[in-house]
């Protein structure tokens, strides 16, 4: 789950990508955003938390993150493109790793049964993820 949730956050929120309806794809629109520099930046990571857990307000960007997290997270990530998932991992490593509390509390919201943790934590360990 720890992979998923992070991995979609990334794609979604990082990479940011929202729903194209005629490609079942998610658009590439956000690809640009450098997710990087979000990660380097307490401030801007703290915004998109906050988006994502409902404490604040949110970008354009964060907005489509949360209206596409459900269902990435419910079809692990299919609509995604190479970039989008190489991106979401980067994301969920680092959140994971370095922001554990607050992987905590994404966790609960996205995941409060466990269902998505159960079905993505070996995927999570192949790649080295300490879930």
């Amino acid at each position: 789950m720890k992979l998923l949730l992070i991995t979609v956050a990334a794609v979604c929120c990082f990479a940011m990508a929202t729903m194209a309806e005629e490609e079942q794809q998610y658009t590439n629109k956000y690809d640009n955003v450098d997710y990087k520099e979000i990660l380097k930046s307490d401030r801007l990571f703290n915004n998109y938390y906050k988006c994502l857990t409902d404490e604040g307000n949110c970008t354009p960007d964060g907005r489509e993150l949360k209206k596409i997290l459900p269902d990435a997270l419910q079809t692990a990530c299919s609509k995604c493109s190479d970039k989008q998932k190489a991106a979401a991992e980067e994301v969920a490593r680092f959140v994971i790793e370095n922001k554990p509390e607050e992987w905590k509390v994404l966790q609960a919201k996205y995941d409060p049964e466990g269902v998505f943790y159960a079905k993505y934590k070996d995927e999570a360990a192949k790649r080295g993820i300490k879930v």
